[in-house]
């Protein structure tokens, strides 16, 4: 008898399971302020079988060959969860945000303050902590809406563009940790849309940063701005840099291979504090269309010097506005100071802004090129007599 209750129980069948086609996927999710002061949270529902859809909204493809397609939904509510729950009533299937690549905040809801919606998707235990995050130009919903022509799905677009690492890549955790540390200061990579003009779709792309205080959006940088800010917080990754050597004629491009940035903070005995920025990188040279002779040492240091420049150039153009114009530590110099000098950091952390916007920073930057290529100068000019 033991034996027929326990086959019994071995048989019962997986009762409780959620089929596929009984979930609402989101790939994407975007927020937005409404003009009464509402949220409003916009949806890319991907659809396992079209036509089983009873889903009414505007219509995309979503994966590659067309085998799928994908619906935009919106709802609104007083809070993320009051608009969550809104969006399961219009809802067929039950919401799914397991599959959630990206999260948009429209610009009007980041100046307002993204504490409260982040509060929902760091504390739910389903949205993907390692989303990318990013604030667009236009409102969120309109950024969902767009259909790629060459990625399956915008959000897909999105994300491979911020692995690209030609900007910020930053995670929802990401966000959290920077809006909940020492300096209260945040950056998000910033999304703009070129619009359609008949023979060209419309489509996203990174444009620079967002900077945020206090959960707040204080401004924004531009792309040149943007690199300054990842040489500060070691984010460099892939980099083409062109500089233009002294006063040859043409252009030498520069390849970055790998980089190290290292923060030293210092605190002298006056209480005067200070910081250097020291930063080494490896590059390649990759076109050469100027007049200078790769096989001459000189000329290399030269073109060391130069890319050294540059780098400092960006670096201060961020500094200039971070430090003077916003008083925002997006650098993560506040970590640095409390890392080697925790017990004067406790006794000043509430001063760190006046701290901060007169920090002395000294920029260090060591190139080396470690391989300038097989020719000597540009095979297409003729050598210099």
């Amino acid at each position: 008898m033991g034996g027929l209750i326990a086959s019994a129980v071995l048989l019962s069948g997986c009762w409780d399971r959620t089929e596929v086609n009984d979930l609402a996927i989101l790939t994407a999710g975007g927020l937005d302020l409404t003009e009464d002061r509402k949220l409003e949270l916009s949806v890319k529902q991907y659809l396992v079988s079209p036509s089983s859809s009873d889903q009414s909204g505007s219509v995309s493809s979503d994966v590659g060959g067309g085998s799928g397609k994908s619906v935009v939904r919106s709802s609104r509510g007083l809070s993320m969860a009051d608009a969550a729950s809104h969006l399961q009533q219009v809802l067929s299937r039950k919401v799914f945000w397991g599959q959630d690549e990206v999260f948009v905040f429209g610009q009007r809801l980041a100046k307002e303050g993204l504490a409260e919606p982040l509060e929902f998707l760091t504390r739910h235990p389903i949205p993907r902590e390692r989303a990318n995050v990013f604030v667009s130009q236009s409102p969120a919903k309109e950024v969902l809406e767009i259909d790629p022509p060459i990625e399956r799905s915008v959000s897909h677009a999105l994300r491979k563009m911020a692995e690209n690492e030609t900007g910020l890549n930053i995670t929802l955790k990401e966000l959290a940790e920077m809006m909940a540390g020492r300096s209260r200061s945040a950056v998000i990579p910033w999304v703009e849309i070129k619009p359609g003009d008949g023979k060209q779709t419309a489509f996203a792309f990174i444009k620079g940063t967002a900077v945020l205080k206090n959960g707040k959006m204080i401004g924004r940088m531009n792309d040149a701005e943007t690199r300054g800010i990842m040489w500060l917080r070691n984010e460099v990754k892939k980099a083409t840099v062109t500089v233009s050597p002294g006063e040859s004629k043409g252009l030498v491009s520069l390849q970055l291979l790998r980089s190290r940035t290292d923060l030293i903070p210092h605190l002298k005995g006056g209480g005067e504090w200070s910081l250097t920025v020291r930063i080494e990188t490896q590059d390649d040279i990759v076109e050469n269309t100027s007049e200078l002779d790769l096989s001459v040492p000189d000329h290399i240091s030269e073109l060391e010097r130069e890319l050294e420049d540059d780098i400092k150039r960006r670096i201060q153009m961020a500094l200039e506005r971070a430090q003077k114009e916003m008083k925002a530590d997006i650098f993560n110099f506040a970590d640095a100071f409390y890392r080697k000098y925790p017990k004067e950091w406790n006794r000043n952390k509430d001063r760190w802004d006046e701290i901060y916007s007169h920090l002395q920073v000294n920029v260090q930057a060591k190139v080396k090129v470690v391989r300038p290529g097989m020719t000597n100068r540009s095979i297409f000019k003729p050598a210099q007599r």
